[in-house]
């Protein structure tokens, strides 16, 4: 379970806050407004800033001031974060080590990752051989090869088209519950949510909401959501 106690996250004249919890294996859609705070909310999940004061505590272990390095943690962003020298395989095995110097049992990790995501004819390709959604699975397996317990997602497949992103939306889901992994995903899209996340979180106003079921909360959005859906 990840729990936000009391959390309280300040930077100049801005304050977020939330005190919820967020079940293990489940998979949330984080949404709200432009500069409302999802992303610093996600900063100070993955260690790249401090709370000014409460706890992220994950499955019982505080890990509030924890390096990001220490976390349990897996990120994955909209620009796939590849090397432009490296092949599919050697970008997906940075995920295990930067150095690359895997044991046999480590290869065969990043060969069953890039087949779980369709490219296991393309491990020796770089990415300028690769098309964009090729690149993404590239990106998504480099995630799943870490075996991390929580993955955070910043609007990771914004750039690509409706039904492209539909299949890797679920190519993800379907990994992660495999795993038994738990899902943090921002997305400004509606449809993102309700295809994969059992729950929406609503960051508005400078608080985080507690999870509320995806159908439910679409259902009868609260007015931060009606607002900001239009």
């Amino acid at each position: 379970m990840l729990t936000f106690e009391n959390l309280h996250i300040t930077i100049g004249d801005f304050e977020l806050r939330g005190d919820i919890k967020i079940e293990t294996g489940a998979q949330v859609a984080i949404m709200g407004p432009s500069g409302a705070g999802k992303s610093t909310l996600f900063n100070a999940v993955a260690g790249f800033l401090s709370p000014s004061a409460g706890r992220i505590v994950w499955d019982g272990q505080n890990i509030t001031t924890s390096v990001p390095a220490d976390r349990p943690i897996a990120l994955l962003f909209q620009d796939n974060n590849l090397f432009p020298h490296l092949t599919a395989f050697q970008n997906t095995a940075l995920g295990i080590r930067p150095d690359l110097r895997l044991s046999d049992t480590q290869s065969q990790d990043v060969t069953d990752a890039l087949a779980k995501v369709g490219l296991q004819e393309f491990e020796a390709r770089k990415p300028a051989a690769l098309s964009g959604g090729q690149q993404s699975r590239v990106a998504l397996a480099r995630v799943l090869v870490q075996h991390k317990p929580l993955i955070l997602l910043d609007e990771p497949f914004a750039a690509l088209g409706p039904a492209l992103k539909a299949e890797m939306l679920d190519l993800l889901s379907r990994g992660i519950r495999e795993s038994g992994g738990t899902l943090l995903m921002i997305t400004h899209d509606p449809a993102d949510a309700k295809r994969i996340a059992d729950s929406v979180i609503i960051v508005a106003d400078g608080q985080i909401a507690a999870p509320v079921e995806t159908v439910a909360l679409f259902e009868n959005p609260p007015a931060a959501l009606q607002t900001y859906l239009g």
